[in-house]
């Protein structure tokens, strides 16, 4: 096989299709129509970034793949794949009981410290620091979680969940949907032991992103309805924490129903998010995540996006200001949706600019998007040059 990045679109879909899966079998799968299979193998025309979702989703693999910044399997640097082994041995292990030859584990008060330092590598996209810490609070936290009694046992089942939550994301950020799933999955299990009911919404919340990166929409829409169901709050008096998951479990549904093209609905859901943002009034962090004002903002613009309104997209961004506070991987993926409401308004040069902040901003980060393949063909059909060189200052293959 040829450089993977030096294909098109149209040969590594039909790669990845194989000979055991007809274009009609793709079709059928990907739940879109023969016609568009067979124009997207012959390179006419562009997909969307909901037919990339439903063809990666069929075909087992992430969109990044798709567009060529991602090869099937190693299309990662070498410190990356580092870290998500390390993540992909800390998970398994630590579920299966293997934390042989280990010696005392951390305090109570040294785990927590642990898993607050996880959130913030996370955020900041240092994969290589948050998986060894992750490694740390899982093998060590799940062998004194099986001596820990009362109070101790509580809190140690809800500082493993959080963890297992956060190797969940960092898993779907890194294309590897069978090890977010499993992270989760005993994630849901501590979170039982925690006493905690805003726990389990959160991690629902994030089973809801894997389903919309899976290509499942349906199937996330009805994961974070039936949490939010179940926590929704009486906004009088609700603590924070409890508005702040029903508020993640609200954007989530709406950019759901946004990559589905129901914008009623995807109103309906932002509206009772920012309800919740009003409510809380400010921008805090509960559980390792972020809500509020500045959230459901940004997040407004890329659901504006996903709808194809992009004046609107344009006017929301530009009555959103940044606190210096906002976590690095949130920053950046909002500013990948202006760049493609930019580009989509002919602003190439403005979102050329975005492109490349992104991409200086998070060079390893922005290699597991799609978003970026997509700007970068809008751009080309202005300047080839110009993209050329984006991809060579953010180290991402913008044209195939």
């Amino acid at each position: 096989m040829s450089n993977w990045a030096d294909l098109t679109n149209g040969k590594r879909i039909k790669y990845l299709r194989g000979s055991d899966l007809t274009q009609q079998g793709l079709a059928e799968a990907a739940g879109v129509s023969l016609a568009l299979v067979q124009k997207a193998e012959q390179d006419r025309g562009e997909l969307s970034v909901g037919s990339l979702l439903r063809l990666a989703g069929a075909l087992k693999t992430d969109v990044a793949v798709i567009l060529g910044q991602q090869a099937p399997r190693r299309g990662m640097s070498q410190d990356t794949r580092a870290a998500l082994r390390r993540l992909s041995d800390a998970v398994h292990e630590s579920a299966l009981g293997d934390w042989s030859g280990m010696g005392e584990p951390s305090t109570l008060a040294e785990l927590s410290a642990a898993q607050e330092r996880v959130c913030a590598t996370y955020w900041r996209g240092e994969f290589g620091e948050m998986s060894e810490l992750v490694a740390k609070v899982l093998l060590e936290g799940s062998a004194r979680y099986e001596q820990a009694a009362g109070y101790e046992r509580e809190r140690i089942s809800s500082i493993l969940a959080l963890t297992y939550q956060t190797a969940s994301s960092a898993a779907v950020q890194l294309g590897q949907r069978d090890l977010a799933l499993s992270a989760l999955t005993s994630a849901h299990h501590l979170a039982k032991d925690s006493g905690d009911a805003v726990l389990p919404a959160l991690l629902d919340s994030t089973l809801s992103w894997i389903h919309l990166r899976s290509a499942k929409v349906p199937r996330a829409v009805a994961v974070a309805e039936r949490a939010a169901s179940r926590i929704e709050p009486a906004f009088s008096k609700a603590p924070h924490p409890q508005l702040l998951a029903y508020g993640r479990l609200m954007i989530a549904a709406a950019v759901a129903s946004s990559r589905r093209g129901d914008p009623v609905s995807a109103d309906d859901y932002l509206s009772q998010a920012h309800a919740a943002s009003a409510r809380i009034g400010h921008d805090v962090t509960s559980h390792g995540t972020h809500f509020g004002p500045t959230v459901t903002n940004t997040e407004s613009v890329g659901i504006a996006v996903a709808l194809g309104n992009h004046g609107r997209a344009l006017k929301l961004a530009s009555c959103t200001e940044l606190p210096r506070s906002m976590p690095k991987l949130a920053r950046n993926r909002y500013k990948l949706d202006v760049a493609m409401a930019q580009c989509e308004a002919k602003l190439y040069d403005q979102a050329a600019d975005t492109l490349i902040e992104v991409g200086r901003d998070a060079p390893e980060w922005v290699k597991h998007h799609a978003l970026p393949g997509v700007i970068g063909k809008r751009l080309a059909k202005v300047s080839t040059a110009r993209v050329r060189n984006i991809s060579a200052l953010i180290g991402v293959p913008l044209l195939t």
